[in-house]
């Protein structure tokens, strides 16, 4: 499967369940948590001076660790796909927030995402148009759902 094909059936495929007979908001929002982590894989591998951390090589050396150096600092909050929906903390720890599974917490997510939606500003003008070409469009033909 070529990249294109791929991106094509996660498009088609993002909330559908029963082979698109019907959908859901939870896997949806679980959906697109993959393809986020897909688009950070297709931008593939950085080969500057950073992202090889030759820097870091230096700083620490032999039988060192790096999670004190600069290059880690100044990297860590975007080295790595942090998805929105998993849940990394212990077995415990994860009991004790009430043992959330992945669709309770898309649950959320979704409900969070509308209430914290804003409609984009449109020009009233515009808005109009727009509501007077699908009023007349839809007289054009018969309802289909009579």
């Amino acid at each position: 499967m070529t990249l294109t094909s791929g991106v094509n059936f996660v498009l088609h495929a993002a909330g559908w369940l029963e082979g698109g007979l019907c959908t859901s908001y939870e896997k949806f929002v679980m959906d697109m948590d993959q393809c986020s982590m897909m688009e950070v894989l297709a931008k593939g591998i950085a080969h500057d001076e950073n992202a090889q951390a030759m820097d870091a090589l230096r700083e620490v050396g032999p039988g060192g660790h790096f999670l004190g150096c600069e290059h880690t600092q100044r990297n860590f909050e975007t080295a790595f796909y942090r998805s929105k929906l998993s849940d990394n903390n212990s077995v415990e720890q994860w009991e004790a927030d009430g043992s959330k599974d992945m669709a309770v917490r898309a649950n959320a997510l979704w409900k969070q995402m509308l209430n914290d939606y804003e409609a984009p500003a449109i020009d009233p003008a515009i808005d109009e148009s727009l509501i007077d070409f699908m009023d007349r469009r839809k007289r054009s033909f018969p309802d289909s759902n009579v």
